[in-house]
Protein backbone atom coordinates (compact mmCIF):
# COMPACT_ATOMS: atom_id res chain seq x y z
CA UNK A 1 0.00 0.00 0.00
CA UNK A 2 1.53 3.49 -1.13
CA UNK A 3 1.78 5.68 2.06
CA UNK A 4 0.90 9.42 2.43
CA UNK A 5 5.04 10.15 2.54
CA UNK A 6 5.62 8.83 -0.99
CA UNK A 7 2.53 10.11 -2.65
CA UNK A 8 2.97 13.64 -1.32
CA UNK A 9 6.75 13.24 -2.52
CA UNK A 10 5.42 12.36 -6.32
CA UNK A 11 3.25 15.58 -5.95
CA UNK A 12 5.80 17.70 -4.94
CA UNK A 13 6.41 18.71 -8.20
CA UNK A 14 2.63 19.61 -8.96
CA UNK A 15 3.15 21.55 -5.97
CA UNK A 16 5.88 23.97 -6.98
CA UNK A 17 4.23 24.63 -10.18
CA UNK A 18 0.79 25.06 -8.11
CA UNK A 19 2.68 27.37 -5.45
CA UNK A 20 4.25 29.62 -8.67
CA UNK A 21 0.60 30.07 -10.71
CA UNK A 22 -1.52 30.72 -7.77
CA UNK A 23 1.11 32.77 -5.78
CA UNK A 24 2.69 34.93 -8.21
CA UNK A 25 1.19 38.26 -7.44
CA UNK A 26 2.14 38.43 -3.35
CA UNK A 27 5.93 36.48 -4.56
CA UNK A 28 6.03 39.69 -6.70
CA UNK A 29 4.70 41.89 -3.67
CA UNK A 30 6.80 40.51 -1.06
CA UNK A 31 9.88 40.95 -3.25
CA UNK A 32 8.95 44.21 -4.25
CA UNK A 33 8.57 44.85 -0.35
CA UNK A 34 12.42 44.18 -0.16
CA UNK A 35 13.64 46.28 -3.06
CA UNK A 36 11.76 49.17 -1.18
CA UNK A 37 12.85 48.51 2.11
CA UNK A 38 16.65 47.23 0.73
CA UNK A 39 17.16 45.53 4.35
CA UNK A 40 20.99 45.72 5.98
CA UNK A 41 20.02 42.34 6.96
CA UNK A 42 17.08 39.51 7.46
CA UNK A 43 15.90 37.12 10.51
CA UNK A 44 14.71 34.17 9.63
CA UNK A 45 12.05 32.51 12.21
CA UNK A 46 11.34 28.63 12.41
CA UNK A 47 11.59 25.16 13.92
CA UNK A 48 11.54 21.87 12.39
CA UNK A 49 11.61 21.42 8.97
CA UNK A 50 10.58 24.90 8.20
CA UNK A 51 14.04 25.89 10.11
CA UNK A 52 15.65 23.67 7.47
CA UNK A 53 13.92 25.63 4.85
CA UNK A 54 14.97 29.00 6.27
CA UNK A 55 18.85 27.43 6.40
CA UNK A 56 18.34 27.26 2.62
CA UNK A 57 16.88 30.45 2.30
CA UNK A 58 19.86 32.21 4.18
CA UNK A 59 22.48 31.31 2.29
CA UNK A 60 20.34 32.09 -0.87
CA UNK A 61 19.95 35.27 0.34
CA UNK A 62 23.53 36.10 1.44
CA UNK A 63 24.95 34.57 -2.14
CA UNK A 64 22.18 36.45 -4.43
CA UNK A 65 21.64 40.11 -1.99
CA UNK A 66 24.27 40.00 -0.14
CA UNK A 67 22.88 40.62 3.15
CA UNK A 68 23.69 38.79 6.30
CA UNK A 69 20.95 36.70 7.68
CA UNK A 70 20.28 34.82 11.17
CA UNK A 71 18.15 32.54 12.88
CA UNK A 72 16.67 33.63 15.65
CA UNK A 73 15.34 31.85 18.43
CA UNK A 74 11.81 32.40 18.47
CA UNK A 75 12.38 32.11 22.71
CA UNK A 76 13.25 35.44 22.46
CA UNK A 77 9.77 36.91 21.77
CA UNK A 78 7.90 34.71 23.44
CA UNK A 79 9.76 33.23 27.01
CA UNK A 80 12.19 36.33 27.37
CA UNK A 81 10.09 39.16 25.76
CA UNK A 82 13.12 40.79 24.88
CA UNK A 83 13.13 43.69 22.18
CA UNK A 84 15.20 43.47 19.54
CA UNK A 85 15.91 46.29 17.07
CA UNK A 86 15.07 45.38 13.65
CA UNK A 87 13.24 48.34 12.28
CA UNK A 88 17.31 48.05 9.32
CA UNK A 89 15.76 44.39 8.44
CA UNK A 90 13.64 42.09 7.29
CA UNK A 91 12.00 39.00 8.35
CA UNK A 92 10.52 35.70 7.21
CA UNK A 93 8.84 33.68 9.22
CA UNK A 94 8.12 29.75 7.96
CA UNK A 95 5.34 27.40 9.62
CA UNK A 96 2.94 24.96 7.39
CA UNK A 97 0.15 25.39 10.56
CA UNK A 98 0.86 29.06 11.04
CA UNK A 99 -0.38 28.93 14.81
CA UNK A 100 2.99 27.52 17.26
CA UNK A 101 2.70 30.17 19.54
CA UNK A 102 6.28 30.99 19.48
CA UNK A 103 6.57 31.21 15.93
CA UNK A 104 3.66 33.68 15.91
CA UNK A 105 5.10 35.92 18.78
CA UNK A 106 8.77 36.51 17.09
CA UNK A 107 7.01 36.86 14.02
CA UNK A 108 4.64 39.65 15.73
CA UNK A 109 7.15 41.04 17.89
CA UNK A 110 9.37 41.92 14.68
CA UNK A 111 6.31 43.62 12.90
CA UNK A 112 6.30 45.94 15.76
CA UNK A 113 10.23 46.43 15.94
CA UNK A 114 9.74 47.67 12.04
CA UNK A 115 10.96 44.88 9.95
CA UNK A 116 9.71 44.31 6.58
CA UNK A 117 7.49 40.58 7.58
CA UNK A 118 6.52 37.92 5.17
CA UNK A 119 5.12 34.72 6.42
CA UNK A 120 5.55 31.65 4.11
CA UNK A 121 2.90 29.00 5.39
CA UNK A 122 0.36 26.60 4.04
CA UNK A 123 -2.34 27.33 6.05
CA UNK A 124 -4.28 31.14 5.04
CA UNK A 125 -5.18 32.69 7.07
CA UNK A 126 -3.65 32.10 10.45
CA UNK A 127 -2.23 33.64 12.93
CA UNK A 128 1.42 33.57 11.94
CA UNK A 129 -0.15 35.29 8.50
CA UNK A 130 -1.93 37.96 10.66
CA UNK A 131 1.38 38.46 12.18
CA UNK A 132 3.34 39.12 9.41
CA UNK A 133 2.67 41.96 7.06
CA UNK A 134 2.90 40.22 4.11
CA UNK A 135 1.22 36.50 3.88
CA UNK A 136 2.21 33.80 0.95
CA UNK A 137 0.17 30.87 0.72
CA UNK A 138 2.63 27.89 -0.19
CA UNK A 139 0.06 26.10 -1.92
CA UNK A 140 1.66 22.55 -0.90
CA UNK A 141 -1.88 21.60 -0.23
CA UNK A 142 -2.78 18.78 2.14
CA UNK A 143 0.38 16.89 4.07
CA UNK A 144 -1.02 13.90 5.97
CA UNK A 145 2.42 12.11 6.40
CA UNK A 146 4.03 13.87 9.58
CA UNK A 147 7.28 13.99 8.11
CA UNK A 148 7.16 16.99 5.69
CA UNK A 149 7.94 16.61 2.29
CA UNK A 150 6.18 18.86 -0.33
CA UNK A 151 5.54 21.92 2.26
CA UNK A 152 9.68 22.11 3.25
CA UNK A 153 9.91 22.17 -0.77
CA UNK A 154 7.19 24.75 -1.26
CA UNK A 155 8.62 27.11 1.56
CA UNK A 156 12.11 26.99 -0.35
CA UNK A 157 10.81 27.73 -3.74
CA UNK A 158 8.56 30.49 -2.19
CA UNK A 159 12.02 32.01 -0.91
CA UNK A 160 13.61 31.69 -4.06
CA UNK A 161 10.92 33.01 -5.71
CA UNK A 162 10.68 36.32 -3.46
CA UNK A 163 14.51 36.28 -3.75
CA UNK A 164 14.52 36.95 -7.68
CA UNK A 165 11.89 39.75 -7.51
CA UNK A 166 14.00 41.53 -4.90
CA UNK A 167 17.32 41.59 -6.46
CA UNK A 168 15.20 41.74 -10.14
CA UNK A 169 17.48 38.89 -10.89
CA UNK A 170 16.27 37.28 -14.84
CA UNK A 171 18.14 33.83 -14.11
CA UNK A 172 16.90 33.44 -10.73
CA UNK A 173 13.77 33.66 -11.95
CA UNK A 174 14.30 31.68 -15.06
CA UNK A 175 15.53 28.65 -13.25
CA UNK A 176 12.88 28.95 -10.17
CA UNK A 177 10.34 29.01 -13.27
CA UNK A 178 11.77 25.70 -14.82
CA UNK A 179 11.71 23.70 -11.26
CA UNK A 180 8.84 21.64 -12.08
CA UNK A 181 10.17 19.71 -14.46
CA UNK A 182 13.49 19.48 -12.95
CA UNK A 183 11.77 18.12 -10.04
CA UNK A 184 9.86 15.69 -11.96
CA UNK A 185 12.71 14.33 -13.12
CA UNK A 186 14.49 14.08 -9.75
CA UNK A 187 11.72 12.99 -8.27
CA UNK A 188 11.96 9.99 -10.39
CA UNK A 189 15.30 9.13 -9.50
CA UNK A 190 16.13 5.63 -7.61
CA UNK A 191 18.88 5.46 -5.09
CA UNK A 192 18.94 1.73 -4.96
CA UNK A 193 22.86 1.21 -4.08
CA UNK A 194 22.79 3.53 -1.33
CA UNK A 195 19.61 1.58 0.07
CA UNK A 196 21.60 -1.94 -0.19
CA UNK A 197 25.05 -0.57 0.99
CA UNK A 198 23.21 1.03 4.45
CA UNK A 199 21.44 -2.15 5.46
CA UNK A 200 21.65 -2.25 9.35
CA UNK A 201 23.19 1.43 9.82
CA UNK A 202 22.29 3.09 13.17
CA UNK A 203 24.33 6.14 12.68
CA UNK A 204 25.54 7.94 9.56
CA UNK A 205 27.04 11.77 8.89
CA UNK A 206 25.59 13.94 5.92
CA UNK A 207 27.54 16.63 4.48
CA UNK A 208 27.38 19.72 2.28
CA UNK A 209 28.57 23.26 2.19
CA UNK A 210 26.35 26.23 1.24
CA UNK A 211 22.78 25.44 0.25
CA UNK A 212 23.70 22.14 0.43
CA UNK A 213 24.40 21.96 3.50
CA UNK A 214 20.70 23.11 4.62
CA UNK A 215 19.93 20.13 2.45
CA UNK A 216 21.74 17.69 4.88
CA UNK A 217 20.44 19.26 7.62
CA UNK A 218 16.80 18.10 6.22
CA UNK A 219 18.12 14.99 5.03
CA UNK A 220 19.69 13.99 8.55
CA UNK A 221 16.10 15.06 10.64
CA UNK A 222 14.03 12.46 7.91
CA UNK A 223 16.21 9.57 9.19
CA UNK A 224 15.73 10.46 12.72
CA UNK A 225 11.98 10.89 11.95
CA UNK A 226 11.27 8.13 9.79
CA UNK A 227 13.65 5.22 10.32
CA UNK A 228 14.79 6.35 14.04
CA UNK A 229 18.45 6.17 12.60
CA UNK A 230 21.09 8.78 14.62
CA UNK A 231 21.75 11.03 11.73
CA UNK A 232 24.37 14.21 12.27
CA UNK A 233 24.74 17.10 9.21
CA UNK A 234 27.81 18.47 9.26
CA UNK A 235 29.38 21.11 6.34
CA UNK A 236 31.82 18.82 4.56
CA UNK A 237 34.78 21.12 5.68
CA UNK A 238 33.51 21.49 9.86
CA UNK A 239 33.50 17.34 9.63
CA UNK A 240 37.01 17.45 9.30
CA UNK A 241 37.76 19.39 12.63
CA UNK A 242 36.58 16.78 14.79
CA UNK A 243 33.46 14.66 13.72
CA UNK A 244 35.95 12.76 11.00
CA UNK A 245 37.11 10.65 14.14
CA UNK A 246 34.04 8.94 13.87
CA UNK A 247 34.90 8.24 10.10
CA UNK A 248 36.48 4.33 9.91
CA UNK A 249 35.94 1.28 8.46
CA UNK A 250 32.17 1.45 6.53
CA UNK A 251 30.62 4.38 8.32
CA UNK A 252 28.45 5.58 6.10
CA UNK A 253 28.54 9.16 4.75
CA UNK A 254 26.56 10.74 2.25
CA UNK A 255 27.37 13.84 0.36
CA UNK A 256 24.94 16.23 -0.84
CA UNK A 257 26.82 18.49 -3.48
CA UNK A 258 25.36 20.90 -5.73
CA UNK A 259 26.98 21.83 -9.01
CA UNK A 260 27.74 24.94 -7.78
CA UNK A 261 31.57 26.50 -6.26
CA UNK A 262 31.49 24.45 -3.55
CA UNK A 263 31.35 21.00 -5.54
CA UNK A 264 35.34 20.68 -6.02
CA UNK A 265 36.25 21.15 -2.47
CA UNK A 266 32.83 18.51 -1.10
CA UNK A 267 33.78 15.64 -3.50
CA UNK A 268 37.42 16.22 -2.42
CA UNK A 269 36.44 16.01 0.93
CA UNK A 270 33.98 12.80 -0.01
CA UNK A 271 36.72 10.97 -1.29
CA UNK A 272 39.33 11.58 1.55
CA UNK A 273 36.75 9.92 4.08
CA UNK A 274 36.31 6.95 1.23
CA UNK A 275 40.12 6.81 1.45
CA UNK A 276 39.58 6.54 5.69
CA UNK A 277 37.51 3.36 4.64
CA UNK A 278 34.15 5.26 5.25
CA UNK A 279 31.10 4.06 3.05
CA UNK A 280 30.75 7.37 1.52
CA UNK A 281 28.11 9.01 -1.42
CA UNK A 282 28.11 11.62 -3.16
CA UNK A 283 25.65 13.63 -5.73
CA UNK A 284 28.40 14.33 -8.06
CA UNK A 285 30.27 12.88 -10.88
CA UNK A 286 33.19 14.41 -9.68
CA UNK A 287 34.52 12.10 -7.25
CA UNK A 288 37.16 9.15 -7.74
CA UNK A 289 36.97 7.13 -4.33
CA UNK A 290 33.28 8.15 -3.29
CA UNK A 291 30.53 6.04 -4.99
CA UNK A 292 28.77 8.77 -7.23
CA UNK A 293 24.27 9.07 -6.51
CA UNK A 294 22.03 9.67 -9.23
CA UNK A 295 21.16 13.78 -9.37
CA UNK A 296 19.71 16.27 -11.62
CA UNK A 297 21.64 19.30 -12.95
CA UNK A 298 19.05 22.42 -13.19
CA UNK A 299 21.42 24.89 -14.86
CA UNK A 300 21.77 27.30 -11.60
CA UNK A 301 23.30 26.40 -8.36
CA UNK A 302 20.51 26.86 -5.82
CA UNK A 303 18.17 25.07 -7.64
CA UNK A 304 20.34 22.44 -8.36
CA UNK A 305 20.65 22.13 -4.67
CA UNK A 306 17.24 22.03 -4.03
CA UNK A 307 16.78 18.98 -6.68
CA UNK A 308 18.70 16.94 -4.65
CA UNK A 309 16.30 16.50 -1.34
CA UNK A 310 13.60 14.74 -4.08
CA UNK A 311 15.87 11.43 -4.81
CA UNK A 312 16.41 11.61 -1.42
CA UNK A 313 12.76 11.74 0.40
CA UNK A 314 12.26 8.82 -2.09
CA UNK A 315 15.42 6.97 -0.72
CA UNK A 316 14.37 7.40 2.67
CA UNK A 317 10.74 6.65 2.60
CA UNK A 318 11.29 2.94 1.31
CA UNK A 319 13.94 2.68 3.11
CA UNK A 320 12.01 3.53 6.54
CA UNK A 321 9.38 0.88 5.42
CA UNK A 322 12.25 -1.46 4.62
CA UNK A 323 12.99 -1.58 8.10
CA UNK A 324 9.66 -2.34 9.72
CA UNK A 325 8.63 1.59 10.11
CA UNK A 326 5.65 3.58 9.18
CA UNK A 327 6.90 6.69 7.75
CA UNK A 328 3.37 8.57 7.78
CA UNK A 329 3.40 8.13 11.80
CA UNK A 330 6.55 8.24 13.49
CA UNK A 331 6.85 7.05 17.19
CA UNK A 332 5.98 9.74 19.62
CA UNK A 333 5.53 12.66 16.99
CA UNK A 334 2.51 14.75 15.52
CA UNK A 335 1.69 16.77 12.69
CA UNK A 336 1.82 20.06 14.62
CA UNK A 337 3.98 20.62 17.13
CA UNK A 338 2.81 23.81 19.30
CA UNK A 339 6.01 25.49 21.30
CA UNK A 340 5.85 28.47 23.45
Amino acid sequence: MQTHMSREIGEIPQAVARLLDNSAPVLAAAGRALREKDPAFLITIARGSSDHAAHFIKYAVELQAGRPVASLGPSLASIYKTNLKLAGGAAIAISQSGKSPDIVSMAQAATDAGAVTIALTNTLPSPMASACLHALDICAGPELAVAATKSYVNSVVAGLAVLAEWTNDDELRRAVAELPGHLQRAVELEWDELALALAGAESLYMLGRGPALAIAGEAALKFKETSEVHAEAYSAAEVLHGPVALVSSNFPVITFAARDAAEGSVTDIADSLADKGGLVFATSDKVKKARPLPFVATGHPLTDALALILPFYGFVEAWSRSRGFNPDAPAALKKVTETR
